[in-house]
């Protein structure tokens, strides 16, 4: 069975920095797409950063490019969000999703293009 497991997220003061981590479990062959998804009360979900994992090709939401890089480490198949200057607005329920389709025609920031997902890691951002 796929897992899915977020950490990193916390507490931080506007122009900090977080490293969110997905660690993935049980499965043999590699993920073709990875993405970072956050939802906030009363919003719908978002996506924020996604990653193709063979060529490693990154996408990111507007708001947050610049400030936010996406990564993976195929060793540790861990994938990770760094952020950097956050800001209020960045206040979520961050998740992790992941799939091993080679789903075409679908945008990354598409949620249903992803069968798996994390349980989520809190982030909130204030003074």
């Amino acid at each position: 069975e796929v897992q899915l497991v977020e950490s990193g997220g916390g507490s931080v003061q506007p122009g900090g920095s977080l490293r969110l981590s997905c660690a993935a479990y049980g499965y043999s062959n590699s993920f073709y797409a990875m993405a970072w998804f956050r939802q906030a009360p009363g919003k719908e979900r978002e996506g924020v950063a996604g990653i193709y994992t063979g060529g490693g090709a990154t996408n990111y939401a507007d708001s947050v490019k610049g400030r936010f890089t996406i990564s993976q480490d195929n060793i540790k198949n861990t994938l990770y969000l760094q952020m950097n200057d956050l800001k209020p607005e960045d206040t979520a329920m961050y998740y992790c999703a992941a799939d091993f389709r080679t789903t075409t025609g679908v945008s990354w920031s598409v949620s249903g293009r992803y069968a798996y997902w994390g349980q989520g890691t809190q982030v909130t951002v204030s003074s």
